[in-house]
């Protein structure tokens, strides 16, 4: 039997996860703890949480193994300073001593931060370093319950690899293509989510959710495409891109473009985070979206030529991008399309632990009969009732304690009136997505309450999109969805009985008066072009969940639910009780489910004094 620790950290998005005999007993982000939403600290609190959890010591660990090799990385710095001298100056006296005095040290980094989560016996650690781009491969594949596949990493940059093509093999993975910084489709991506004023490594999602208000047949928007096409990039049949140094400045500079340069390209000012978005923002935001779908088409195609497997696995960053996986699923390249849910750099903590458990150690795979062996992505803490009632003493909250029976017709009820109720129960996902656990519901059929989420419960930018969390059995009554989406991390069209015909005026509109016109039956999930990121829930992977949203369809006659994230702008998804209470009451939220206790605003002491409970989080 094998104990490895897996650890992502001083980069962004630090996470631990720990697999045992090569099953995956517990993973999470250290933002969860720390309530510093994207940390890149070591992640000594979901360390702990991981130990706990499996009943283990740091001197029970066989292996603690960080998911890329620093070294390499800091090659790749030098290289790319040397290449460019002598631009790039003042980023590389600020960059290089970070470096000396941190980064290259960072087997004593981590070895420190194991001593603040316990003591033990430093001489027998056996600490290793997977590659980055196998971390996020292993990740994706060794859970897949797939015996062969197809595998495609893309993100930003790694040590030097920023796509990978590879091929999974029993518990073997052989990397056959790669493309290498400062080429990359992540960073090209984060190059336009910079200009159009949101920040990197975070505001990806925005630039996704911008894309659907763009006009696809408008002359602007396809002259952006012509131009993206054409002067920032070469585009090869194998997906393989070339940027266009010219353009960019993130490989010595301390911004991601040249801003001028960009500006003359496109006729369009870079955008600060407080400018009133435009429609040339927005067909700006679906021409690199349009230009992102067709490189990962085109590697995805020459994946399977250059494998001919069956079966494809995604991971990396760009693997997030649920737009451009459901153009590939509904390109019928592969028969079958796994995406690792944590797919960013915290799920490299979990595919360095897999890697190194099968092929360092050469212990074979057990494929199971089910999705994966994600265990629904359900790895982080859960909290008993006792813990439950002591938040509530704490807080001096009134609750309902009930059956869960009462707890879901009442929660479902509370739905149907309109309500919106946050939903926590079992354990905490992994990765970027809140999966019915830690999630706030509403209506899908309510026509004002993608705004209402959007201004009164979550505070943020009033177009961004929500999800569907759909019964798996009705979920191709409401959508061209012919796979299971467990994660959501797949958008499809929603089917056209359910469309309402797009005013006459159409394009005239704004792009408020576009978002506040009626598109569906399920207005509230459905994107402006038609589209919803769905995620499809059974009963063996989340009972209760499914309950309530069957429940739910009982009153309504609707078999989903709006589902987003528990937690405000800025904010971490909530990990605890009180992280869940103190959201509750600090927003315009209804009520509030934890485990088998319901809680009601109007019942809360204060309840209209938000402000009490307000936290100050920065802006994402």
């Amino acid at each position: 039997m094998k104990n490895i620790l897996g650890i992502s950290a001083f980069y962004h998005d630090s996470a631990a996860a720990l697999v045992v005999n090569g099953e995956i007993i517990a993973a999470a982000q250290e933002e969860r703890f720390s309530r510093e939403k994207h940390t890149s600290k070591f992640p000594k609190k979901a360390v702990s949480y991981c130990l706990e959890e499996a009943g283990l010591t740091l001197d029970e660990l066989d292996a603690v193994v960080f998911y890329d090799k620093p070294l390499l990385k800091f090659e790749r710095l030098l290289q790319t300073y040397y290449a460019f001298s002598p631009k790039g100056l003042r980023s590389f006296l600020k960059a290089i001593p970070v470096w000396i005095n941190e980064k290259l040290f960072l087997k004593k980094m981590i070895r420190d931060g194991l001593k603040e989560v316990e003591t033990f016996e430093a001489s027998k650690l056996n600490l290793l370093f997977p590659e980055h781009h196998l971390s996020h491969a292993a990740s994706a594949f060794f859970p897949s319950n797939l015996k062969e596949a197809a595998i495609l990493t893309v993100d930003g940059v790694g040590e030097w690899c920023t796509a990978s093509i590879g091929l999974g093999k029993g518990n073997n993975i052989q990397f056959l293509k790669e493309m290498e910084f400062p080429h990359s489709v992540g960073l090209l991506y984060s190059a336009f989510t910079y200009y159009l004023g949101f920040t990197v490594n975070s505001g990806e999602y925005k630039l996704m959710g911008l894309a659907p208000y763009g006009l696809i047949e408008d002359e602007e928007t396809q002259s952006f495409i012509q131009k993206i096409k054409s002067t920032l990039i070469d585009l090869k049949s194998d997906g393989s891109i070339w940027l266009n140094p010219k353009y960019f400045n993130y490989a010595t500079g301390l911004r991601m473009v040249h801003d001028k340069k960009w500006e003359a390209l496109f006729g369009l000012s870079r955008r600060n985070e407080s400018d009133e978005i435009l429609q040339s923002h927005c067909n700006l935001a679906l021409a690199i979206q349009e230009v992102t779908e067709e490189i990962v088409l085109a590697m995805a195609r020459h994946a399977k030529e250059i494998t001919g497997s069956s079966a494809l696995c995604l991971a990396g960053g760009v693997a997030l991008n649920c737009v451009a996986n459901g153009k590939i699923l509904r390109a019928g390249i592969f028969d079958k399309v796994y995406i690792q849910p944590a797919s960013g750099d915290a799920g490299g903590a979990l595919g360095a632990a897999l890697a190194i458990h099968h092929m360092y150690y050469q212990e074979d795979r057990v494929l199971g009969e089910s999705y994966d062996q994600m265990k629904g992505a359900y790895l982080g803490p859960s909290f008993s009732e006792k813990e439950i009632l002591s938040m509530a003493r704490r807080a001096k909250a009134k609750s309902h304690h009930l059956p869960f029976d009462e707890i879901s017709r009442k929660a479902a009820s509370l739905l149907n009136e309109g309500k919106v109720v946050g939903w926590f129960q079992g354990r905490m996902e992994f990765g970027p997505r809140a999966l019915g656990n830690r999630s706030i519901l509403g209506d899908p059929s309510n026509p004002v309450m993608q705004k209402h989420l959007n201004l009164k419960i979550k505070y943020r930018e009033g177009f961004r999109p929500f999800a569907p969390s759909v019964l798996a059995t009705k979920a191709q009554d409401y959508f061209e969805l012919d796979a299971p989406s467990p994660y959501m991390l797949l958008v499809c069209p929603v089917k056209e009985s359910r469309r309402t015909p797009r005013p006459d005026n159409y394009e005239e509109m704004n792009l408020w008066e576009r978002l506040y016109s009626t598109r569906s039956d399920i207005q509230s999930v459905t994107h402006l072009d038609y589209s919803a990121r769905v995620q499809t829930v059974s009963p063996e992977t989340n009972q209760r969940y499914h309950q309530l949203i069957s429940d739910f369809e009982k009153l309504s006659g609707v078999g989903l639910v709006v589902n987003t994230s528990f937690n405000v702008r800025g904010e971490p998804v909530v990990c605890t009780p009180f992280d869940a209470y103190r959201c509750f009451m600090a927003t315009e939220m209804d009520a509030l489910v934890i485990e088998n206790f319901l809680f009601l605003k109007e019942e809360q002491e204060d309840h209209e004094n938000r402000e009490k409970w307000q936290v100050s989080f920065k802006p994402d």
